[in-house]
């Protein structure tokens, strides 16, 4: 049985609206993983504003994550940027 969530749990819960809550937790040898969003125009100016406002790469392709454009190929706006897991975030507006 995991231990509860939380601060001192198996995973640290991230929530992100209150629909969606992502948990995390740290393994030895992360493998990272394409994630993928939806999201409606003012969450996409919000997340692009935390990306710039903390100096985090972000770009328009996957293999291009810090080229600093938001010309999504598959949308009006979108963009990928990594975690030092590697994990590849990927944030789509239709706006």
């Amino acid at each position: 049985m995991l231990p509860p969530a939380g601060r001192n749990g198996h995973f640290a819960p991230v929530r992100v609206n209150d629909q969606l809550t992502l948990d995390f937790m740290s393994v030895p040898a992360p493998e990272g993983h394409h994630l993928a969003f939806d999201v409606d125009p003012d969450t996409f100016d919000a997340i692009l504003a935390r990306l710039r406002d903390g100096g985090v790469p972000y770009g328009s392709e996957p293999g291009v994550p810090d080229n600093g454009r938001t010309d999504h190929p598959l949308c009006a706006r979108g963009l990928f940027f990594r975690d030092d897991s590697g994990n590849l975030y990927e944030v789509m507006s239709p706006a």
